[in-house]
């Protein structure tokens, strides 16, 4: 971590509770100490994964900053039982690897970004800001590998359906072309510029997306999208 510190306008990152696991305490209490003078809401760290299981569901976070490699449950386990009690909670994760298996891992296990700790503060205070609106967050090099693992889950075959399950429910025009720009691998920032509407909107668009088609994150929506071509329109 860098020793630049980011000034926030006051108010602008108070209302997000951030919660950072990781198995060093000087590196935790560094990048608590960091989100914490940005302006950001620390509520809790845990030190190990079975402890930042019980404190995620405790002190409801939004946003986890999470380190894999815990002692007592992998940061991977940490990241599927989280986001499995609460869909709605971001994932960050910031570790030293930068392993592709580690990555993907981490993505398939429901991180909203991934990001090396070799990144600066700004980095992190940025990363941490956009995860907690949904937009995925990758260390540059990272987003590439990311996008064609969905290209290749997409590839896969999928069971086939039973014909007496009922029709997927048709989205809207909108929705259909936000969830096109998010195959393209577009933050919701950038998709917002693109449609000349609000951020919120957008966050709106994928939000009532997902439950229409039963999906529970980006992970699942991207490989959707791809499996019907629509990142290709």
């Amino acid at each position: 971590m860098s020793e630049q510190q980011t000034r926030q306008a006051p108010g602008e990152t108070a209302a997000i509770k951030v919660m950072v696991v990781d198995d060093h305490p000087m590196w935790r209490d560094a990048v608590a100490r960091d989100l914490a003078a940005a302006g950001f809401d620390v509520v809790a760290t845990a030190g190990d994964g079975e402890q930042a299981v019980r404190r995620a569901r405790a002190v409801d976070p939004d946003v986890l900053v999470l380190d894999l490699n815990l002692p007592a449950k992998p940061g991977v386990q940490v990241c599927k039982e989280v986001v499995g009690a609460d869909p709605a909670l971001r994932v960050l994760v910031l570790s030293a690897s930068g392993e592709h298996v580690d990555v993907l891992e981490a993505v398939k296990s429901g991180a909203t970004g991934y990001l090396l700790k070799s990144a600066s503060t700004d980095e992190l205070i940025d990363a941490v800001r956009r995860t907690a609106v949904g937009d995925p967050v990758f260390t540059p090099g990272l987003a590439g590998l990311v996008l064609g693992e969905y290209r290749r889950l997409a590839s896969e075959p999928t069971p086939t359906s039973d014909p007496d399950e009922p029709k997927v429910p048709q989205l809207t025009d909108r929705e259909t072309e936000v969830l096109r720009l998010v195959a393209k691998g577009l933050s919701y920032k950038q998709i917002a510029e693109r449609l000349v509407i609000s951020h919120r909107t957008v966050q709106n668009h994928v939000q009532n997306t997902l439950g229409k088609l039963q999906l529970h994150n980006r992970v699942e929506l991207v490989r959707y999208a791809i499996e019907r071509g629509l990142d290709d329109e």
